[in-house]
């Protein structure tokens, strides 16, 4: 389950490594703002040496997020390119394309790093393309409304309503 030991990686130098599977990752919902997750497809390939392991994987996936405006559930689906080198030994190595990632004792799991590149795929905003008016946010309640830039130039605040005639009387 995109978990291997550095011993059966080493094995699989000579063969390669094919990466086609289908995971759960719906614990990541419990701190973020994703609502429900789909299971995400992964696929791709590692390319293995003696000092390092490089994954370009392809991530594939829909995620229902809220609606910025008004708080429904928006579907998103996703497609998410990477490339993730694990080190087994620290060395000097630069790369400005790929994430480099130490080894941690002797397993590499990927599971880490798909969080982390769903995490970052969310986007700031996102808006439904037809809301459904009932299971949006309310638009007003006891004492309160929401009010859209045009109505607030237009209205007077009832408050002020009385400065507004002390005004008038002066400009007379």
């Amino acid at each position: 389950m995109l978990k291997w030991t550095l011993f059966q990686l080493n094995q699989l130098q000579h063969k390669g490594l094919e990466i086609d599977e289908t995971v759960d990752v719906n614990d990541i919902t419990t701190n973020s703002e994703i609502r429900s997750i789909d299971p995400v497809h992964v696929t791709g390939k590692a390319d293995l040496s003696s000092k390092s392991a490089t994954f370009h994987l392809t991530l594939e996936g829909s995620m229902v997020l809220p609606c910025s405006r008004t708080l429904v559930d928006v579907n998103y689906p996703f497609t998410i390119k990477t490339t993730e080198t694990f080190l087994f030994q620290p060395a000097e190595y630069e790369s400005d394309e790929e994430e480099l990632h130490m080894v941690q004792g002797d397993v590499i799991e990927l599971l880490p790093i798909i969080h982390e590149a769903i995490l970052a795929e969310i986007p700031l905003q996102i808006f439904s393309d037809s809301p459904n008016m009932e299971e949006a946010a309310p638009q007003s309640g006891k004492d309160w409304g929401v009010v859209s830039e045009k109505d607030q130039e237009n209205k007077v605040d009832p408050r002020l309503a009385g400065l507004a005639k002390f005004f008038e009387k002066d400009q007379e």
